[in-house]
C-alpha cells in the first residue's frame, strides 16, 4: 500500500490556461480521499496527473517514497476506474479483468486466482463468461472495479465512476465502494461533482474551485466549519441559506438586522474578538436549513430569534419537508430561505408564519473576501 504526496503541483496548458494551481496535499496510506467541486474546477486533471495521463507542468508527485513525475502510467502501481467503464466489447468479463495481467506476463494460474477472488468480492462470479453488452450499468461498473482490483495496485483512482448509474443504483454502489475500500485496504482517490457521494464515502474531502484547493477536512468538519461561502454553499443539501445584513450594537449585545428583522446573536458569538471589527458593517450570515424551525413552541420560547416569513412552496421529502420561504416585501427584493422541517409540519404554500432561527448554529462571513469570520 502507499501514501501520496502532491507538492506544489501546477498544470498549465498552451495559451496560458492554468487548470490546477499550487496543489499541495498529503494523502495517507489506506485513506479514502474525495476531490469534489463544480465542473471545470481541476479535479479530474489532478487525478489524471496522479495517473500519469497528464504531464505535470511544475511540482513533484510522490507515490510512497518514489518520485513518479517521469514514470510511465503502467509503472506507477496505480489502477484507474473511468466514468465510461472502458471495457473491451469483444471480450468476456473474465478476459476484460485479466487483460492487464496477461500483458504483464502473469502466470495463467495466478491470473485465474486473482480474477476469481476479485469476482467473489464484487459478486460477479456468475458473469465471468458474459460480454459487456449483456451487462447492466451496475454490472459493468463492478467489472471495471474488478479489472482494477486484480492488478493489486498501491493506489486506486476513480473518476466519477457512478455518474452513469440511476439514483437507486448509485446509492447502492456508494455502499459497495465503501465496503470494497475497507476490504482491499488500499488508498482510494475519488473524483466527483456530487457532494452527497463525497460526504458519505470520504475519510477526507478536498473541495476545489478554479484549480485551487479551498479546504481539506473530514466530511463533518467541512459541514460544521466551512472556511468560506463557496465551501459552505457547496457542502450540504439543501444548500446553506446566505442572508445579507448588518451587525448592530444594542444595549444588551449585538443584533443581526435584515429586511426589518432583528435577531440577537448568542452572547459567546457577540463577544467574539474576531467579530469586533465588523460591528456596524454589512456581513453575510449563513444558516443551514435545519437551523430554521416552524415549531410553535420553539417560536414562542425564543422571541428574540423569531421572525415572520411567507411560505412560497413546500416539498414533501417523506421524512421531512422543505419550506421555501421569503422575508420582506415581495415587490422589493425579498430574502429567500429554505427550512428543513418535520414531515408533521402544518405549514402550507401561501401561509404567513413565524419561524425561529437557531442562532447558535449561524456562520458569519466577510462580505468582501467571503471568508468565514466566526462559526
Amino acid at each position: 500500500m502507499a501514501s501520496l504526496s502532491l507538492r506544489h503541483i501546477y498544470k498549465k496548458y498552451p495559451g496560458g490556461v492554468t487548470a490546477v494551481s499550487d496543489f499541495n496535499l498529503e494523502v495517507k496510506d489506506k485513506e479514502f480521499l474525495v476531490l469534489v467541486g463544480p465542473s471545470g474546477c481541476g479535479k479530474t486533471t489532478t487525478l489524471r496527473m496522479i495517473a500519469g495521463l497528464e504531464e505535470i507542468t511544475d511540482g513533484e508527485l510522490f507515490i510512497g517514497d518514489r518520485l513518479v513525475n517521469d514514470v510511465a502510467p503502467k509503472d506507477r502501481e496505480i489502477a484507474m476506474v473511468f466514468q465510461n467503464y472502458a471495457l473491451y466489447p469483444h471480450m468476456s468479463v473474465f478476459e476484460n479483468m485479466s487483460f492487464g495481467l496477461k500483458l504483464n506476463k502473469v502466470p495463467k494460474e495466478k491470473i485465474k486466482r486473482l480474477v476469481e477472488e476479485a469476482a467473489r468480492i464484487l459478486d460477479i462470479t456468475h458473469l465471468l463468461d458474459r460480454k459487456p453488452k449483456a451487462l447492466s450499468g451496475g454490472q459493468k461498473q463492478r467489472v471495471a472495479l474488478g479489472r482494477a482490483i486484480v492488478r493489486e495496485p498501491k493506489v486506486f483512482l476513480l473518476d466519477e465512476p457512478l455518474s452513469n448509474l440511476d439514483a437507486k443504483l448509485r446509492a447502492a454502489m456508494r455502499t459497495e465502494l465503501t465496503k470494497l475500500h475497507k476490504r482491499v485496504g488500499t488508498t482510494f482517490v475519488y473524483v466527483t461533482h456530487d457532494q452527497v457521494e463525497a460526504m458519505t464515502m470520504a475519510t477526507r474531502i478536498v473541495v476545489m474551485k478554479d484549480g485551487l484547493i479551498q479546504q481539506v477536512d473530514t466530511p463533518q468538519r467541512l459541514y460544521d466549519y466551512p472556511c468560506n461561502i463557496f465551501v459552505a454553499g457547496f457542502i450540504g443539501t439543501p444548500q446553506m441559506n446566505f442572508i445579507n445584513g448588518k451587525l448592530v450594537k444594542t444595549a444588551t449585545g449585538v443584533n443581526f438586522e435584515f429586511q426589518n428583522v432583528s435577531l440577537a446573536l448568542p452572547e459567546e458569538k457577540a463577544n467574539a474578538e474576531e467579530l469586533a471589527p465588523y460591528i456596524g458593517q454589512e456581513v453575510v450570515v449563513g444558516l443551514r436549513p435545519e437551523a430554521i424551525s416552524d415549531v410553535e413552541s420553539a417560536v414562542l420560547a425564543n422571541p428574540e430569534h423569531s421572525f415572520d416569513v411567507n411560505v412560497d412552496v413546500t416539498e414533501l421529502m417523506g421524512a421531512e419537508i422543505y419550506l421555501y420561504l421569503t422575508v420582506g416585501d415581495p415587490e422589493e427584493d425579498p430574502t429567500s430561505l429554505i427550512a428543513r422541517v418535520s414531515s408533521r409540519s402544518q405549514s402550507r404554500a401561501g401561509d404567513k408564519i413565524k419561524v425561529v432561527a437557531d442562532m447558535s448554529r449561524l456562520h458569519i462571513f466577510d462580505k468582501d473576501t467571503e471568508r468565514c469570520i466566526i462559526h
